[in-house]
């Protein structure tokens, strides 16, 4: 855990569909922090609750859900907030950026009306608020930035329509930035475009960032700590670096050792055997179990907590046999 001051802290959350919807929790007992300027990797197959733990922050759960555990931004708890509470947070100390831009913006309305939305209703004066939109396009790469607030969202290419959310996220220039896997529907080269703006603005304005990916190793080249998900719960957590090079949890080693290499030399991806675990399972002892190459009996009878192992933490039962060694 970073020594700086957390902007995020979420304790021990916990976040339960209603009786009869899922055989699990969604989230059981999510622990993670983020301080100012720092970016924190949350990282993990589909349906590990990546998106439901980075969604908690700005209060937008699922319908109906039981929550256990705090979410506290700046100090204050999200989950306890009323509507004015969660609108206030939303507008001026968290901003969120989604999988997929189209689903963002308003097919209707211009992008002017988009970026200067939150900005009016904060009562900037339009004239104003038209001026520092045509400042935000312009800093993630918009040519012509003036046209582009007289455009409708099917104008623009899906890389440069994210630039335009991005923009929209900055608008309000929060001190929190979550980025729910904002690169998975651009081609590569666009990727790195869109990851090299939210590095850049992220580091001159000092802003935290809580960054969501599959991908480890993106993660691991742009995130000062990651965390690691699986089957709702923390698995693995540690900086960067140590994390890519000396794995203590089978899952991150089988994350890593499933992502493709250019490196000369370099061998065949190979990946986890069987399927992650629905939210229709729940098996006991280590939900990873089943797919783990180094399981034990006692693996599947026993659940593991996150344990300090290094400079880290990992949820393994063998993780200080240094298996993966």
């Amino acid at each position: 855990m970073t020594t700086q001051e957390s902007l995020l802290e979420i304790d021990d959350l916990s976040v339960r569909l209603p009786e009869g919807h899922a055989a699990r929790p969604i989230l059981d007992g999510v622990s993670l922090r983020v301080a100012a300027g720092e970016t924190v990797g949350l990282v993990g197959e589909s349906g590990s609750g990546k998106s439901v733990a980075c969604r908690s922050v700005l209060g937008l759960l699922p319908e109906r859900a039981r929550t256990d555990g705090e979410v506290r931004v700046a100090g204050r708890d999200v989950l306890t907030m009323d509507r004015a509470g969660l609108r206030d947070l939303r507008a001026r100390q968290v901003s969120m950026v989604f999988q997929d831009p189209r689903a963002s913006v308003n097919p209707l309305r211009r992008v002017g009306d988009f970026l200067t939305e939150g900005l009016r209703t904060a009562g900037v004066p339009a004239a104003v608020a038209a001026t520092r939109a045509e400042e935000l396009l312009e800093a993630v790469g918009i040519r012509d930035p003036r046209g582009a607030l007289r455009r409708y969202p099917h104008q623009f290419s899906g890389g440069m329509l994210q630039r335009v959310v991005i923009a929209a996220s900055l608008a309000g220039e929060p001190s929190l930035l979550v980025a729910d896997e904002p690169t998975t529907a651009l081609d590569v080269t666009t990727q790195a475009e869109v990851i090299a703006i939210l590095t850049r603005l992220q580091a001159e304005r000092g802003t935290g960032m809580l960054f969501v990916t599959h991908d480890l190793e993106l993660a691991s080249a742009i995130c000062d700590r990651i965390y690691v998900m699986y089957a709702g719960r923390i698995v693995e957590t540690r900086g960067a670096e140590d994390l890519f090079e000396r794995p203590r949890h089978p899952y991150t080693a089988g994350l890593l050792a499933s992502t493709p290499r250019i490196e000369p030399g370099a061998g065949a991806p190979r990946p986890i055997r069987g399927r992650p675990v629905s939210l229709a399972e729940s098996p006991p002892g280590c939900a990873f179990a089943a797919r783990c190459a180094h399981a034990q009996d006692r693996c599947s009878a026993e659940t593991p907590v996150l344990t300090r192992h290094g400079e880290g933490l990992a949820a393994c039962l063998r993780a200080d046999e240094g298996i993966l060694l």
